[in-house]
């Protein structure tokens, strides 16, 4: 049997059966809705492409079919509505099921998709709006980010068109109602509304550790890159099941729940939950025999606080982790109650996978992997390749082509633009090291660095120490000014349960930490809290730790 990717691939494996080389075919006029969801509807029909649930029981079961029908559907009520190739729609559908056929019907049209976060309040929907020139917004109604939307909406001349869905409110078109009263018929588009592959599909506001987001944007072909993703990292089954953690509203959500899972052919689940809770999360892997699973550290962390003798998480061939760099002590334990080796992947908004350790590949617990083949990613320090054990920046070569699944730019911004692509490189601004094998391993943000009496600490590789200390859930490390070694180590952390606040646990975690590390690098401040400040896709806050 043949899938769909196949047309778009030509790979290469070295003697271990590991991805060794890619590249991809890609048509002038490659359309993910047309040319994949279409092509496989026309084909198996009634074969999964996702299974939804939420917290009250409610499940539903979507072929390529439904999906085909539901997503010209959509392209027909954006259509009607006034919504044309190129237009900005925000959707912030946090993990309902319309979600997936609305961006595909936004695909369709070639308008450009915008996902956020409910999380976003009415300030930050005011920035975003007129930021991008946003003309339309899908929303869920018994939700404040409908009443954020409409208090947003009154003061941003761009927006003209809001949707609902789950519910009905004034000002906004019922999403649910149009879309069963549309017609499933939608042609591709031709003449002066054909989409080309170099037009912008995707726009996200990076949650940026600092600063306001940047509008990173990608065009039509950036879901080619994500086959690598799904089929050479996260190793979905066409049969299987794939659950990726994340909210529609962050770039995981296409990462992991979308573009590389669709074009191998594999069902995704959706479990719609509100507040996260463990014990939850882990039924669902047993009840729904998930096969691929993909979170990040956190989920980890707190699954491993639970008794994961109580859960049958035998159906699990493969588990992945990404989002943050993973701490040894993790790896360790999740393989100790589950025999699966956690496989890291790094990448950003602005790129697909471009560090990983991918099917096949050994893992080294607290590596990142290797570079993936979609790109040439090196480590380099004052313009030059870093030598094994000196830490630099991550930075990707550019070639005269664009490279799939690249960004295509700051949306609006040339100059930070030029800022990060130059001297043949794009440079992502995070630190690593390797090691003789090329496996990379991460330390901070450039700006994350700590300097202290000369010495140059990375706020992970101390993360990763404090990490094990039992008494520790979550932290974060950084470097507060001292007069006399120019900034000294400090650590903020969550408790794990059954632990309180002492001057006494303040030491046992300082001593612990001088014993297992470099005595340099133990943090000499400490301090206690309920929770750890973090940006909206759940990446801690160093720049507000530090202040």
């Amino acid at each position: 049997m043949s899938y769909v990717f196949e047309k778009y691939i030509n790979e290469k494996f070295d003697d271990s059966g590991v991805l060794s080389e890619i590249s991809f075919n890609i048509p002038s006029d490659f359309n993910f809705g047309f040319d994949v969801v279409d092509d496989i509807a026309s084909r198996c029909p009634e074969k999964r492409a996702m299974l939804w649930c939420d917290e009250e029981g409610n499940e539903r079961t979507f072929t390529f079919g439904d999906i085909s029908r539901l997503s010209n559907k959509a392209a027909n009520v954006f259509k009607n509505a006034g919504i044309k190739k190129g237009d900005m729609v925000m959707l912030v559908l946090k993990r309902h099921y319309q979600f997936w056929y609305a961006i595909m019907g936004l695909c369709k049209i070639g308008a450009v998709a915008i996902p956020g976060t409910n999380m976003l309040t009415t300030k930050d929907l005011v920035y975003r709006f007129d930021a991008a020139g946003v003309k339309a917004i899908v929303c869920t109604i018994p939700d404040p980010a409908s009443d954020y939307a409409a208090e947003a909406a009154a003061v941003c001349p761009s927006m003209q068109i809001m949707f609902g869905v789950n519910g009905k409110k004034e000002g906004f078109l019922d999403f649910d109602s149009l879309i069963e009263e549309a017609s499933d018929v939608f042609t591709r588009p031709e003449g002066e509304d054909a989409i080309k592959v170099e037009d912008m599909m995707l726009l996200y506001f990076t949650s940026g550790t600092t600063g306001y987001p940047k509008m990173v944007w990608h065009d039509f072909s950036y879901p080619l890159a994500h086959i690598i993703t799904a089929r050479h990292w996260h190793s979905v089954v066409p049969e299987g099941l794939h659950l990726t953690v994340a909210e529609t509203g962050w770039g995981k959500a296409v990462w992991g729940k979308l573009y590389g899972q669709w074009f191998c052919e594999a069902g995704i689940f959706v479990y719609d939950f509100g507040r996260f809770v463990a014990k939850n999360l882990l039924s669902m892997l047993e009840k729904y025999r998930i096969t691929t699973f993909c979170a990040p550290p956190t989920i980890y962390r707190f699954f491993l606080a639970e008794d994961l003798s109580q859960y049958d998480l035998s159906s699990i061939r493969e588990a992945t982790i990404a989002g943050e760099a993973l701490n040894p002590e993790v790896y360790k334990d999740f393989y100790k109650h589950t025999g699966l080796k956690l496989r890291e992947g790094f990448g950003q908004t602005e790129t697909t996978l471009t560090v990983c350790t991918l099917s096949g590949m050994e893992p080294k617990p607290g590596s990142m992997g290797k570079p993936s083949p979609a790109y040439k990613a090196d480590i380099i320090l004052n313009g030059e390749s870093a030598k094994p054990g000196v830490t630099g920046e991550i930075v990707l070569k550019l070639g005269e082509e664009k490279q799939c699944g690249l960004f295509g730019g700051y949306y609006r911004d040339e100059e930070r633009y030029a800022t990060v692509c130059k001297d043949g490189y794009y440079h992502t601004g995070d630190m690593a090291w390797r090691d003789e094998d090329n496996y990379f391993w991460y330390v901070g943000r450039t700006d994350d660095l700590i300097k202290s009496s000369g010495y140059r600490i990375g706020p992970f590789e101390v993360e990763s120490v404090l990490m094990e200390h039992p008494a520790v859930l979550e932290c974060g490390v950084t470097g507060v000014p001292d007069p006399v070694r120019g900034q000294v180590v400090k650590a903020t952390i969550v408790l794990n349960s059954g632990y309180t606040p002492s001057d006494e646990l303040k030491k046992d975690i300082q001593n612990y930490v001088k014993s297992h590390t470099a005595p340099f690098k133990y943090p000499r401040i400490v301090e206690f809290v309920d929770e750890l400040p973090k940006t909206i896709s759940g990446k801690i806050r160093r720049v507000e730790l530090r202040k």
